[in-house]
């Protein structure tokens, strides 16, 4: 029987959670991997296989290093080899089509592309698995000998397919020994609870205004659509990604694991060198950590340093997808940085943080336009479109979406810079307010469950990186 998603999922949950709970200590490691393998095989059949080979590849390395901890060529041989093996399952599944079809076009060649469907969140348990080895040689963590504690890491269902990404020191005392008592379970159903709330209720709402808009005409687009448009999307993205990676922190806490946090109100940053502190930041950290900072960082001078951070941004653009808009996309991000570090910097300081924060978010919507749109071309268009290149500034399709949308734009906006809670915490203070919560929980579940089980429009954008 093949079950829908709201279905499994609604399945899935309570009994994985029933069963991790109910047996002994010893056991529930065994459980982690067992229903991370079943989480993932019910959308990749197949290719959980991968999933199973990259992990089984680093423990191997793992347990080689440790076997001749004394000898550093075998030890830089196992790095290697986890590395080399890491990126080859990355670039077969994920980029080699991309590279066939820029080859064929450049050199006007018709070489055969198989096409090959992209397992579900590879980049994320490909990165995972491979910073263990890393830090392993670094010698930062100590070898993990059971394998069943070492594929639970890996195959932990809540971030299995789209983070936050987890390295293994920060989980690694919890697959020894954990807690799980109710105040570790009560916060982690809230923070799940406001998850699914921020993904079904206003990602999925707004999405749905950004996908009619996407499909439109763009040399024909009212500007004012266009705009919505954009904004529509710049809200669904953060909703829908910030919204799965407190449903992986909530669950990770109902399971007894303290995952690290992956969003801090990103669009209130003033700069773009802050929004990247604040976004995704566990690929940032990645990226810093295993790329950047032995790439020299900022220490080598000025060239160095722009060097260094064109390839970690080139390299995140290629991390978010084979296409040449996230190429683009993370060398925009690059050469933003670079104008803010060197360039524009002490320009910056001196403006009203109302300026700067207002450069930052264009800055952040215009980067959404790239990530968003595949064709170099489109992109051009629909930016031409923004700044009235149609010659419309808005028709009946714009009315309707703002008589449709507005106020749930206006209720996402306000939410994603943290105001609602800001207030919250500042009029329940030393108050009790626990039946407050719980009730507006238990309406925010029960609001969620409807919309599944009546939409169609329900999709997981990171789950295809």
């Amino acid at each position: 029987m093949v079950f829908s998603e709201p279905v499994f999922m609604f399945l899935f949950l309570p009994v994985s959670l029933l069963v991790y709970y109910a047996v002994p200590f010893r056991f529930k490691n065994a459980v982690l991997f067992f229903t991370g393998l079943l989480f993932y095989s019910w959308g990749e059949p197949v290719y959980v296989l991968i999933m199973v080979l990259s992990t089984l590849i680093d423990y191997l390395a793992g347990r080689t290093m440790d076997r001749f901890d004394s000898n550093n060529r075998i030890r830089k041989i196992a790095l290697v080899i986890s590395v080399i093996m890491n990126l080859s399952l990355l670039g077969v599944f994920k980029y080699s089509g991309f590279l066939i079809d820029s080859v064929n076009s450049l050199f006007n060649l018709s070489l055969y592309n198989p096409d090959l469907p992209l397992p579900i969140g590879i980049s994320f348990f490909t990165f995972q698995s491979m910073s263990y080895t890393i830090d392993l040689y670094r010698r930062k963590i100590t070898v993990q000998k059971s394998f069943i504690k070492f594929a639970a890491f890996v195959t932990m269902f809540p971030q299995i397919v789209a983070g936050p990404i987890v390295l293994y020191d920060d989980i690694a005392k919890e697959l020894e020994e954990r807690k799980i008592n109710f105040e570790a379970v009560s916060n982690g159903i809230s923070i799940f609870i406001c998850g699914l709330c921020k993904k079904v209720l206003i990602a999925n709402s707004v999405g749905e205004l950004w996908t009619s808009v996407k499909d439109s005409d763009y040399s024909s687009l009212p500007a004012a659509t266009a705009w919505l448009g954009i904004i529509a999307f710049t809200l669904q993205i953060y909703f829908d990604f910030s919204g799965y990676s407190d449903m992986a922190v909530g669950l990770g806490k109902m399971l007894g694991f303290n995952f690290p946090k992956n969003f801090d109100y990103p669009y209130n940053s003033k700069t773009v060198s802050d929004f990247w502190r604040r976004w995704h930041m566990t690929l940032g950290g990645w990226f810093k950590n295993y790329v950047y900072f032995p790439l020299g960082g900022s220490r080598n001078g000025k060239v160095k340093t722009i060097r260094n951070l064109l390839i970690v941004w080139f390299l995140t653009g290629m991390w978010h997808g084979a296409s040449w808009n996230f190429i683009i996309w993370g060398v925009y991000y690059g050469i933003l940085l670079i104008l803010e570090k060197f360039v524009f910097a002490s320009v910056i300081k001196r403006l009203p943080t109302v300026i700067t924060r207002i450069y930052t978010l264009l800055a952040v919507v215009f980067g959404w336009i790239i990530f968003e749109i595949y064709s170099p071309a489109l992109m051009l268009s629909f930016i031409g479109s923004m700044f009235g290149t149609s010659g419309i500034l808005y028709d009946s399709f714009t009315l309707n979406a703002i008589h449709n949308y507005s106020l749930t734009l206006i209720i996402a906006a306000i939410t994603s810079s943290g105001l609602p809670l800001r207030i919250w915490k500042k009029i329940s203070s030393g108050r009790k307010s626990d039946g407050l919560c719980i009730a507006g929980e238990a309406i925010g579940m029960a609001a969620s469950i409807a919309y599944l089980v009546d939409a169609s429009y329900n999709p997981f954008l990171y789950f295809n990186f």
